[in-house]
């Protein structure tokens, strides 16, 4: 059961996941999944289980924060939408393949794999690699056919690890397509509308009749937690989608990163084994 502790939490997470989402075009996963999973094994629901409601609840949290951010850049005329929506359908395909294969996995495998896939792409923020590699003579170009072969495997780590994919979407559209980083954004967060809605009824389907769940769950999909995390990443989806095109988004990404390198240790077990050394 909730408590108004762990609302308070919820409702926190779900602010910085919004906010998130719409500045730097991610889903947020990374900030909101091992927060509720932290506090869904605080309530004593086993590992296995509670890695796959964080994932499933977060992929449902993902849906209308990414139409939330994505009305918001149309608007900024920072969307192309025909890349998204090619980009967007074939990882719909990939991500219910992907969250039927999670359903099937121990849930340690998962805790581990999504902590090292966060630990990689913070590394791969910090770094500054798109920055630095991409071409700024170069036209912005449409390739929907490679747009196309990318999406069913970013589609499939959406479904394995509950994040939107917009960590691999952006990447993909800076570095090769030369899509401008506004623009990148902006279609990187309407594309992840359709990836999680692929990874929503997989993990839906997939969770039906399983016993252990918490109360008011359909599937591995958990409502109470959704709309705490929903109540406050929608409206600050808006706002992130505004900061990304009027602020400096530097130091709010190195705060992104640092919080992300911490919740990836943590999920591998780095914190518990340095306990373990020392003790």
């Amino acid at each position: 059961m909730l408590t108004a502790t762990h609302i308070l939490i919820l409702l926190a997470a779900g602010a910085g996941t919004g906010f998130a989402s719409g500045l730097l075009g991610i889903g947020g996963g990374s900030i909101m999944i091992p927060i509720s999973y932290w506090l869904i094994m605080a309530m004593g629901v086993s590992q296995d289980l509670a890695i796959k409601i964080a994932f499933g609840t977060s992929l449902l949290v993902i849906l209308p924060t990414a139409i939330s951010g994505s009305w918001a850049h149309s608007k900024k005329k920072a969307v192309r939408w025909k890349t998204a929506l090619v980009l967007g359908s074939c990882a719909l395909v990939g991500a219910l393949v992907g969250a039927t294969l999670a359903a099937h996995l121990p849930g340690e495998i998962l805790k581990k794999g999504f902590g090292g896939l966060v630990l990689a792409i913070a590394l791969w923020m910090g770094l500054g690699i798109m920055q630095t590699f991409r071409r700024e003579d170069a036209e912005l170009r449409e390739n929907l056919g490679l747009v196309a072969a990318c999406g069913f495997p970013i589609g499939m780590v959406t479904g394995l690890t509950g994040l939107g994919g917009g960590v691999l979407i952006v990447p993909v559209l800076v570095l090769a397509l030369n899509f401008p980083m506004h623009i990148a954004v902006g279609t990187s967060v309407a594309s992840i509308i359709l990836a999680s809605l692929g990874g929503i009824v997989g993990y839906i389907v997939n969770g039906l009749g399983v016993s252990g769940l918490l109360p008011y769950s359909i599937g591995y999909i958990n409502l109470p937690i959704w709309l705490c995390l929903a109540a406050t990443s929608i409206p600050l989806a808006q706002l992130g989608a505004r900061a990304a095109h009027a602020l400096p988004a530097k130091p709010l990404r190195y705060i992104f990163i640092a919080f992300v390198v911490y919740a990836g240790l943590e999920m591998i077990g780095f914190f518990g084994w340095i306990k373990g050394l020392l003790t």
